[in-house]
């Protein structure tokens, strides 16, 4: 198109770039009203200052807000809305209804999460909710339950009458396997429902100060029999960035109406911009990509992932690729590792918005996906993919920063296999559907990388943070709340295949809040921080530091094997230091596995159970459990039952409640 840089140089400067502007300034932050609730996770801010990720909205919890709705919950009852809310409690609105939020700051800008019921066969509906302002001002979004929703067994249907996907596994429900089983138990349908809520964001199209009363209407014709609204969060979004010297994306043909695909309009900016030694610049818009952009040694940047959205509708391909995909979407991927791999990638300012509604685990329908090395990824948004970022390795050196991850069906992030001296800091991750965040150390070890400063929320399925493998390992200064079922705040397991832990795997200064779920295969509750040795033992010298584990719905800390492997994998080499356990369902410590671990400075309050449930391998040798606990002195504090670690705790005594009545926890308060 373009035979030189002078002549694009030209083009570009006569260019028209729709610029879709807001009044008023970033820095703008006056002064707050005392009213406002505003939290953390569902917490007082103090409770969790300097810890997970430093973001640029407020978020104020509907139960605290004023309505004439009902407020739903607290309950964190797997299959419930209340469990799968932000504090496990939020507020269900008939048509008719509102629940007003006062700002804390200046904004121009909210993100509104909510649920609506699904169709009666599934695939969801849509219904408007009315915004106002001081009653003025309306706007009506659209909200849509199509992302929502999934029943039965892994990996899940969208249908809510569909019968049982696996009927030759073990079901907790009739503690049977319905295949075997004579007669067959009869399920009640939808059978384990889940995934309930979602996300949308909306610019109000002028800045509102502190103080101001922002309205969520369900109007009185909604076809929604309810809306159940968690949360709000509010922001002041400044001015699009503008580059006029890059590779503008329309004048090689995008469509920032979103009507036209810009697949190929965009590919052929990153060609000259390769070629040119420029940036890719995508202005403030709507781009339909349906497919994957291949990146690789590229900067690519949007005007802020609140004006630039690349948006994409799933394809259906006519054959499997080899890869076993029978889909495609929206994603910037970088080349396979087979292909070559990709380095010096850099992408920033924009949004993905995929159209992922069904969970195939072979898919490539990821929102970032194949080998970057040397690269970096940073304030971008990311929504309704299968999984946010996917990278698989061997790679080296990926910076994932100040973006944000919603509504996912898989993971948030994952580190898959060879991934090595990565950095993944200051995200914000909301409903994801598997992890939040994970490294995987398959088929090739990972190594030297940290999770730093993230704040990962109700993660539907597992764990906020997991490290399966791997070597030299940091998790720090995360926030984790509200896990739903089937998994913990913080994971550290051996299992599905990954390579050994090694080196050191710290954990430090990190906060869970309400972690620790119930697991379905078990029966039992898991811990706020769950070490599981399944393939292979865990020796590798972990050393959990500073944490804070706070509201445990059963115990804060939990070491355990399976039954088929429990006389053949132990874990050991294990290191609690300056621990707070604020409130446990349970216990403060399960050990269900043979091997050991000390404790120094662990101060506990308000724990339900004894202590330490120590329960070794189930063998009950006579002397004493296979799991030692080495007191190094100044483990403090306890609850109903005296000193969690008390004088009279022996390293190894039996002090096996294999599922324990549980004591509802108060709410954690200032140390």
């Amino acid at each position: 198109m373009f035979k030189n840089i002078n002549q694009f140089t030209i083009a570009l400067a006569t260019a028209s770039v729709v610029v879709v502007g807001v009044a008023g300034s970033a820095n703008a932050s006056p002064s707050a009203p005392a009213n406002p609730a505003v939290t953390r996770a569902a917490l007082d801010p103090a409770l969790v200052a300097g810890r997970g990720a430093s973001v640029s909205f407020l978020e104020q919890e509907a139960e605290k807000a004023a309505t004439n709705g009902t407020v739903i919950g607290p309950d964190r009852t797997a299959y419930t809305l209340p469990a799968e809310a932000s504090g496990r409690s939020a507020v269900k609105l008939l048509p008719g209804q509102y629940v007003e939020f006062t700002l804390p700051q200046a904004a121009n800008a909210i993100t509104v999460r909510y649920s609506l019921p699904d169709a009666p066969n599934g695939g969801g509906i849509t219904a408007p909710l009315d915004v106002s302002v001081n009653g003025k001002n309306r706007k009506t979004m659209t909200l849509t339950s199509q992302f929502a929703w999934l029943y039965n067994q892994y990996p899940f249907a969208n249908d809510p009458n569909a019968d049982l996907l696996h009927p030759d596994w073990w079901v907790t429900e009739c503690a049977c396997v319905p295949a075997f089983t004579t007669p067959a138990p009869v399920f009640a349908k939808p059978f384990r429902p889940t995934h309930f809520y979602d996300e949308q964001r909306l610019l109000l199209g002028k800045t509102y100060k502190a103080g101001d009363r922002v309205r969520l209407t369900a109007p009185a014709g909604s076809n929604a029999a309810w809306t159940v609204i968690d949360l709000l969060d509010s922001e002041l979004v400044g001015l699009p960035y503008v580059n006029l010297v890059a590779a503008n994306v329309l004048l090689f043909g995008a469509d920032p109406t979103g009507q036209r695909e810009s697949s190929d309009a965009i590919d052929r900016a990153i060609a000259f911009a390769k070629r040119w030694h420029l940036e890719v610049y995508i202005p403030p818009g709507t781009y339909q990509v349906n497919r994957h952009i291949v990146v690789d040694n590229v900067t690519v940047k949007g005007a802020g992932n609140w004006y630039t959205i690349i948006k994409g509708k799933q394809v259906t391909l006519p054959a499997p690729l080899p890869d076993k995909s029978i889909h495609t979407g929206v994603g910037f991927y970088g080349k396979y590792v087979a292909d070559g791999g990709s380095s010096n990638v850099h992408l920033s300012g924009f949004t993905i918005e995929g159209d992922v509604r069904e969970r195939i685990d072979d898919d490539q329908v990821n929102g970032i996906g194949g080998a970057m090395s040397d690269s970096t990824i940073d304030g971008l948004y990311i929504h309704h993919t299968k999984v946010g970022l996917w990278f698989d390795g061997p790679m080296n050196n990926v910076k994932v920063t100040n973006s944000i991850i919603a509504d996912q069906i898989g993971d948030g992030l994952n580190f898959h296999g060879g991934v090595t001296n990565s950095l993944v800091a200051n995200n914000f991750v909301r409903n994801t559907g598997d992890d939040g965040l994970a490294m995987w150390a398959q088929p090739v070890t990972n190594s030297n990388n940290t999770f730093d400063h993230n704040t990962v929320q109700t993660p539907v399925l597992a764990n906020g943070i997991a490290l399966y493998g791997g070597s030299d390992l940091t998790v720090s200064s995360n926030l984790v709340a509200d896990p739903i079922r089937e998994g913990s705040g913080l994971h550290v397991g051996s299992r599905f295949g990954a390579e050994p832990f090694g080196g050191t795997i710290l954990l430090k200064d990190n906060t869970t809040v309400r972690a620790g779920t119930f697991e379905l295969n078990w029966n039992i509750g898991l811990g706020a921080i769950w070490l599981y040795a399944l393939d292979r033992n865990i020796d590798a010298n972990t050393q959990v530091v500073g944490n804070h584990f706070l509201d445990n719905t059963y115990n804060a800390i939990m070491l355990v094997s399976d039954w088929p492997v429990k006389d053949l994998v132990s874990i050991s080499n294990v290191h609690f230091k300056d621990v707070r356990v604020d409130g446990t369902g349970t216990s403060v410590v399960s050990a269900r596995v043979a091997g050991s671990a000390s404790f120094e400075n662990v101060d506990a309050r308000n724990v339900g159970a004894v202590g330490i449930n120590n329960c070794g391998s189930f063998n009950w040798p006579a002397t004493g459990s296979e799991f030692s606990l080495t007191d190094l002195g100044g483990n403090d504090g306890g609850g109903t039952t005296g000193p969690w670690f008390g004088s009279w705790q022996l390293p190894n005594t039996i002090t096996c409640n294999d599922r324990p009545p549980i004591v509802v926890p108060p709410a954690p308060s200032p140390w």
